[in-house]
């Protein structure tokens, strides 16, 4: 076991860049460790992971209202609050994700690849973890225990640096976390791979960029701004998860009741997260059928709505209140009840239209055509393509990786939602009989 004060968090406005490092430098020691254990044991670790969080459920609860409090004071918007709310349902659901996590098969130790030189080699590749992931993220204080859970399994060390809006909440999940890991059975060694920027200054953001001898990859979530900060300044791989510009286009084919039921989930069952749909594309096959449907039933929802010349003929027809779209409005992530509306030609309109203005993060099509949907697969250029699914889907948990940590939009390593198995890579293996090389 661990003597508990050690792994306890300070609360300071003070930065100081050498304790981070030494920090990051224990994370990572920890990391070397973790790695060397069992599956076993690091699972042991997630059980009691989750069950300290369900036992720190009032703590936690009271440091999200703290934060909501100075929120709402701050004039933030409502999409902002709700993914910075947390409720006694919603820390069951992290808690839960842990156990998921927990169930899952282990990532480690298992070989990929093998195969037999002439010369008799045998060469293999075998799945290792990373090494210390830091993870910078925004306000949504799940990902604190997501991202620990994810880190934990794969056998990686984590840095964690959320945003100054939830610092005393992830602060608490951190604190129970870090209490769930003293009471498991892994070797005090291990203990400290949770790491935690324990300050609300943003230099020690960019300091942490900077730990190179210390952190193996940088992994942010978040809005443009926070993207190109750590782009600007890391020296360590980055493999960003950024904006979620996701589209949906219908197709004539589509059947009204799919159509409408998938179009209002995708943007208002929980429009302030990043697999929202942010801008519905219509091909002049559906303008008849679908599009005075769907427009009323986004009205009715209380969806403000950026329509094109087409659309907006249809709304003003059937007073529903909108706004012209602009190609800014092509652009924006709303997080909120907010939605870009386009009446295009065909699907490979649409197709260019999701080039110009997509993130890479999810786009989906409503279709009955089979060629449709393949050539739509075929030319999207994104990590997560869906036919007949809402946007909402595009999540590790709901593609049953366990909770992710993060839906990549980044080409390198891993591409699309990022679970265990993104959180590792590989070794050669070479086994041989005394072979030299001639």
């Amino acid at each position: 076991m661990v003597n508990h004060d050690s792994c306890e968090c300070s609360v300071t406005d003070v930065f100081d860049p050498s304790q981070l490092h030494a920090q990051a430098r224990r994370v990572r020691r920890a990391a070397r460790e973790l790695a060397r254990q069992p599956g076993a044991l690091r699972d042991d670790a997630l059980l009691h992971m989750a069950r300290a969080l369900r036992a720190h459920t009032d703590a936690i609860l009271s440091a999200n209202q703290a934060d909501l409090e100075a929120a709402r004071a701050s004039g933030l918007e409502d999409s902002f609050i709700d993914r910075l709310r947390l409720s006694p349902e919603r820390i069951e659901q992290m808690a839960c994700a842990l156990d998921e996590v927990r169930a899952l098969p282990d990532p480690l130790g298992g070989y990929d690849e093998m195969w037999m030189r002439p010369n008799g080699l045998q060469v293999a590749k075998k799945r290792i973890p990373l090494g210390v992931i830091g993870i910078i993220y925004e306000a949504r204080p799940n990902v604190t225990s997501d991202a620990a859970a994810l880190c934990l399994k794969s056998g990686n060390g984590v840095m964690l640096k959320g945003g100054s809006d939830a610092f005393a909440s992830n602060l608490a999940v951190v604190t129970a976390l870090r209490e769930g890991l003293q009471q498991s059975d892994l070797p005090p060694e291990a203990c400290e791979a949770i790491g935690f920027v324990e300050t609300r200054q943003r230099e020690a953001t960019a300091h942490l960029l900077t730990l190179s001898d210390a952190i193996d990859v940088i992994i942010p979530r978040g809005g443009k701004g926070l993207i190109q900060f750590v782009h600007q300044h890391s020296r360590i791989p980055v493999i960003k998860h950024d904006e979620g510009v996701c589209h949906l286009v219908v197709d004539g084919s589509a059947s009204p009741e799919t159509v409408e039921r998938v179009v209002l989930n995708a943007k208002v069952q929980r429009p302030g997260v990043c697999n929202a749909a942010e801008t519905l594309l219509f091909t002049e096959s559906a303008l008849e059928e679908h599009v005075p449907r769907c427009l009323k039933s986004l009205s009715e929802a209380g969806v403000r709505l950026h329509l094109c010349p087409a659309s907006a003929a249809i709304a003003r027809a059937a007073n529903i209140d909108f706004c012209e779209a602009t190609d800014d409005a092509y652009a924006a992530e709303f997080l909120s009840l907010e939605l870009a509306v386009r009446v295009v030609a065909d699907l490979d309109e649409a197709i260019a239209h999701i080039d110009r203005f997509g993130s890479r993060h999810s786009e989906a099509l409503l279709t009955e055509s089979y060629a449709q949907s393949q050539r739509f697969i075929d030319a999207v250029d994104s990590s997560v393509v869906l036919i007949n699914a809402s946007t909402r889907f595009s999540d590790g948990g709901q593609l049953g990786l366990g909770a992710e940590i993060g839906i990549s939009t980044t080409r390198m390593h891993a591409y699309g939602p990022m679970g265990l198995k993104e959180l590792t890579t590989t070794k050669f293996v070479v086994l041989g009989t005394g072979q030299i090389r001639e």
